[in-house]
């Protein structure tokens, strides 16, 4: 981090050149990712205490840490406009007026042993005027820029020595003109009272507690007519307030809240108070992609890009086994061999653990990398266990199993009688092959179409490679639904991925196999070519998860397709074949899950972010922010059928609205 003098600091905030320093004395971390009209202070976040007062000082490290209030640093972490206080206020409070501000007695404790010099005093002192004379300039170029500015000044307080209940986030404004700022006031207080925390009950007042009559909102009320300083007080929910020991999980929650709320909050009274005519919270987040995620996203992606699932996954002996299989349909039980994994299990969850997560300051987007290291540690325990009695178990965690509603929509569908005679499957694959390419060309998409003899799947994207089961026939509805499918959807968004600057994109957010599937199927029923068997054969796969999970062989999994179902033989196979793989891959039920939610997401919003790359659905509030942001650009590429008005097939829609 830049070490900066104060005149240093002045300048570059009088030029609105954004910069992260902290003070050449250490006593203050500046952050300004970009120039935006709201700050976000934590005063009493430090603990430092410089090294000639500490033999002075009577409190010991845990009696000033209570009376502190760290972490509230971490809660406006996200923010683009940062002053965070790195001294205790011990040393000096930055809330108390600058005569007063060092303390003789504190909380009715004798502070020092001795009493302090004039110059160690002056120290202090000098501090304290430092602090306000940068945040005087940062306030007054914001007003300047903007006509408008907000602070919100974060603390946090002891609640346990108070002998009523208090609530979770306390607003002071007993330095705030109320009539004038009434509607901020109540948005924010109804804002901080709708935040959920694990294991807590929310509540937020005005005044409970303290009134906001700290010297900083003084300090503002006095010099800037145009701004708004809202004093929070968050109540120490967050930790242990007698032993000091933080509660991570309530404090990683509490830093995405304040996000969301203060931006928001922020947005609104923009909106209210300028002429701004259209504004969000994610309009007025940083737009430039932080260092320390450029970083975290290239080395997690050196560390996982070779990992493709499905080439360790897919049987290297599959066609031998299916002859020997159908030989014996009752009494074989297939031997799947593997290709070896070439990835040392042990040194790569190691790295990845390793990686420097902790330095990203974004909740949501820090967020959202835990979320993809902690399932690539999962599926490198998926990948090192195939055929072993542990793959099933590893699958489970990765990609779940269906549950009762999952088997209720299955069955459903299972009911249906076919009303139409199908299509003859009488396109090669070598013709496939080039209608594929066809439809590439008419994408404009660059990538490699090829032919292959080991697939289980009819068609599968690797990369820049389309490959073609040379063992199929296809009918034209089947050929254009793959189209849709494996071009429109897969190729679209490894394209879209390839020009993203988050390379995160390329290897997958948590959920993308669910969110991927169930796009590309609702191509394939947006371009009309989604008959009734193929919505069958989701649901087949779902059945045919479920029996394995609960126990069933491979034989009487593929008999209860033939005779139940009345499957042809090799389409039975092939569909008990994938879900036995490796030992137990669960991943099939998906496809129909993945579906019902890609409907839900399509007639409510708009699927475009969910096409930047491999996309998960519970991302998409985070990619729609990025995108907002010009942290991502929109995708280049998005699926033909989105954009075809086609009533559909009126069954197959009434099947579909119909499941749950």
């Amino acid at each position: 981090m830049l070490q900066l003098t104060e005149t240093e600091v002045l300048d570059k905030i009088r030029h609105r050149i954004p910069f992260e320093a902290q003070l050449n004395d250490g006593s203050l971390i500046i952050r300004i990712s970009e120039y935006q009209p709201y700050i976000a202070t934590a005063i009493h976040h430090g603990h430092r205490l410089r090294g000639d007062l500490v033999p002075k000082c009577n409190l010991s490290e845990m009696e000033r840490y209570y009376e502190e209030d760290p972490y509230t640093g971490d809660f406006i972490s996200s923010l683009p406009v940062v002053l965070q206080g790195e001294d205790s206020r011990y040393e000096y409070d930055l809330n108390r007026p600058v005569d007063s501000s060092v303390y003789e007695t504190a909380w009715g404790k004798q502070v020092w042993s001795e009493t302090l010099t004039a110059a160690e005093r002056a120290t202090s002192i000098s501090k304290h005027e430092q602090y306000y004379r940068i945040l005087g300039c940062l306030v007054d170029t914001l007003e300047s820029q903007f006509g408008l500015c907000l602070l919100y000044d974060v603390h946090s307080y002891n609640y346990q020595r108070i002998e009523r209940e208090t609530p979770v986030f306390n607003l002071g404004t007993g330095q705030l003109n109320t009539r004038k700022w009434d509607k901020e006031i109540n948005h924010l207080l109804g804002r901080l009272g709708n935040i959920e925390l694990p294991n807590i009950e929310i509540d937020a007042s005005v005044n409970s507690v303290f009134k906001g009559q700290g010297y900083q909102a003084t300090f503002i009320k006095e010099n800037f007519a145009n701004t708004l300083i809202l004093p929070i007080e968050v109540k120490k929910i967050f930790m242990n307030e007698v032993g000091g020991e933080a509660f991570p999980l309530v404090i990683e929650k509490l830093k995405e809240a304040m996000k969301t709320v203060l931006t928001e909050h922020a947005a609104a009274t923009i909106l209210r108070r300028t002429k701004v005519k259209r504004l969000t919270g994610s309009h007025i987040l940083a737009s430039k992609l932080p260092r320390e995620v450029i970083k975290l996203d290239r080395q997690l992606y050196s560390l996982a890009r070779g990992i493709n699932t499905l080439s360790y996954i897919n049987p290297t002996n599959l066609k031998q086994e299916k002859r020997r299989f159908l030989h014996k349909p009752h009494d074989y039980q297939p031997r799947f061999t593997y290709r070896q994994l070439d990835i040392d299990p042990y040194k790569f969850r190691e790295q990845l653990y390793r990686l420097p997560v902790d330095d990203v300051r974004d909740a949501d987007i820090q967020k959202m990398y835990r979320r993809v290291i902690d399932q690539l540690a999962i599926r490198i325990d998926l990948l090192s266990s195939i055929g072993q009695d542990e793959f099933l178990y590893n699958s489970l965690r990765y990609y779940g199993q269906p549950n009762q509603q999952d088997i209720a929509n299955a069955n459903f569908i299972l009911h249906a009688k076919e009303y139409q005679v199908a299509e003859p499957a009488s396109i090669s694959a070598a013709e496939a092959i080039n209608a594929f390419k066809a439809a590439a060309e008419e994408y404009a998409i660059s990538c490699k179409i090829v032919g292959s003899k080991q697939l289980i799947a009819r068609a599968m994207v690797s990369g820049r490679n389309i490959k073609v089961n040379m063992g199929c026939l296809f009918s034209p509805a089947d050929l254009n639904a793959l189209i849709h499918h494996e071009l429109g959807v897969h190729m679209v968004t490894s394209v879209n991925a390839d020009r993203q600057p988050l390379k995160v994109l390329k290897l997958g957010l948590p959920g993308n196999t669910h969110t991927q599937e169930g796009l590309a199927i609702l191509c394939e029923h947006l371009s009309g070519n989604f008959p009734l068997q193929r919505l069958k054969t989701l649901a087949l796969r779902v059945i045919t998860v479920d029996k394995m999970v609960r126990g069933d062989s491979f034989s009487e999994t593929f008999n209860h397709l033939v005779t139940e179902h009345r499957l042809d033989k090799n389409d039975a196979f092939t569909i008990t074949a994938r879900a036995y793989r490796g030992g137990g891959f669960t991943k099939d039920y998906l496809y129909l899950k993945g579906l019902r939610d890609a409907l839900i997401y399509y007639r409510e919003s708009d699927l475009t972010s969910l096409f930047v790359g491999k996309t998960g659905f519970e991302f998409k509030p985070l990619l729609d922010e990025l995108i907002t942001r010009e942290i991502l650009r929109k995708p280049d590429y998005l699926p033909k059928p989105l954009t075809q008005i086609d009533d559909g097939d009126p069954i197959i829609n009434f099947m579909l609205n119909s499941i749950k």
